[in-house]
């Protein structure tokens, strides 16, 4: 059976129990235990499939003198992209309006930033394997020493042969560990679903953000499965997007209930190589940027909601010169989400309200009861672009062979 079909069915499954799941404090209790056990579970495989793999294409990729060219390839579709995705969700909420969401006052929080200091700090703490016991959230610093380790590996090879043959083979050990996860991903996607169902029926009983939600779930699908896959079609050489959106649902399906983007690294590795063709070197170096960097989707519901929280202070229209703002630190704030993989839209939108003063530093708990939706819709559109985006570079770039769809997982 397809691993997007598990996936699928598990999905399905878990929001039939979610829908029937009694609302009281030891349910909620029970699912917030094995939503964190079921995350858990998908992130596992993720540091040393990382590590190892990124280690060994950055090594080859330097021995064919074509690392930087493809890091800056990537780096211009992340932008690209960037700037593309939240200018047009930016658009579509301000040319159809969702109803304005309830104001109520909240005593002041602690203040949520990026940490962009810190950030940049813990890639280089002082002692170089410390970031081999990360905790597999801020992937980053693993990054970092895994591109100093293929550089290293490019030294004198007399020496580092024996080394490249064993992380070579750790890389594709660790390959097959993630794999069978993403064959058992389906059984955890019935509790990350049930969740989601559970908390989605809750909002929906409100009937406060129903325009918000369809607004978000309808241009979500529209870009994720319609517009993005288009642009395709401005390769260098004639291609089938649909192709390529039939072998990205799988990490599709994962990313929008997990709404976690470490949970879907395995699955999303996996569906570049084995469906969309994508060899080594070129996809562990790019998938890599893309779900460091390349988080426009999660900026783009940001920007979405914080449009909405403030047409619902006031009901003037917001000048052009503020949505100009908005749009602009949606796209910076997008660079700097690798921190938060499970949480990232809502982050994004917490930073944007804490940067308008008083009047909407707050703003963001007015949507926490919808910031699962949030996070969830974000996370399905950072792994499409990272999946569409990885596709381009990898094809641009001479690093990619198609798979007939009889074939794909």
């Amino acid at each position: 059976m397809k691993v997007w079909v598990k996936l699928l069915i598990g999905s399905f499954l878990g929001i039939i129990a979610g829908c029937f799941l009694p609302a009281n404090q030891s349910v909620t209790g029970a699912l917030i235990w094995l939503e964190s056990l079921a995350i858990g579970i998908g992130r596992y495989a993720v540091y040393p499939i990382l590590i190892f793999s990124l280690t060994i294409a950055i090594y080859e990729l330097r021995q064919d003198g074509r690392f930087w060219s493809l890091v800056f390839h990537t780096f211009l579709i992340i932008a690209g992209s960037a700037v593309f995705v939240i200018t047009s969700g930016v658009l579509v909420t301000l040319c159809f309006p969702p109803a304005r969401i309830p104001i109520f006052f909240e005593e002041r929080v602690e203040a949520v930033s990026l940490s962009i200091a810190n950030n940049i700090t813990d890639l280089f703490p002082s002692n170089m394997f410390s970031v081999l016991a990360g905790g597999g959230v801020y992937l980053f610093p693993a990054c970092v020493f895994a591109f100093f380790l293929g550089m290293g590996l490019s030294y004198d090879r007399n020496y580092t042969k024996p080394i490249i043959g064993l992380i070579d083979s750790l890389s594709r050990i660790f390959y097959h560990i993630a794999s069978f996860f993403s064959e058992i991903l389906g059984l955890v996607m019935i509790v990350l679903a049930a969740y989601w169902a559970f908390r989605f029926r809750a909002v929906l009983s409100t009937n406060m953000f129903r325009d918000l939600v369809v607004l978000l779930g309808v241009f979500s699908v529209i870009l994720g499965f319609g517009i993005l896959p288009l642009f395709l079609y401005f390769l260098k050489s004639k291609i089938n997007p649909w192709a390529a959106l039939y072998g990205s649902l799988g990490p599709a399906v994962a990313a929008f209930f997990s709404g976690d983007i470490n949970f879907s690294l395995p699955v999303i590795q996996r569906h570049l190589k084995e469906n969309l063709g994508i060899r080594r070197r070129s996809n562990a170096v790019t998938f890599t940027l893309f779900t460091t960097f390349g988080r426009a989707g999660s900026a783009m519901v940001a920007a979405a909601a914080f449009i909405v929280i403030t047409k619902s202070y006031s009901s003037l229209d917001i000048a052009p010169a503020d949505i100009l703002v908005i749009t602009f630190r949606a796209f910076i704030i997008s660079f700097f989400l690798a921190r938060h993989p499970g949480e990232g839209a809502y982050i994004a939108l917490a930073v944007l309200c804490m940067g308008y003063g008083s009047v909407l530093e707050t703003g963001y708990l007015f949507l926490k009861s919808l910031a699962f939706y949030l996070v969830a819709v974000g996370t399905f559109l950072d792994v499409m672009i990272c999946s569409f985006g990885s596709y381009a570079a990898a094809r641009l770039s001479g690093f990619q062979e198609d798979k007939s769809i009889r074939h794909f997982i």
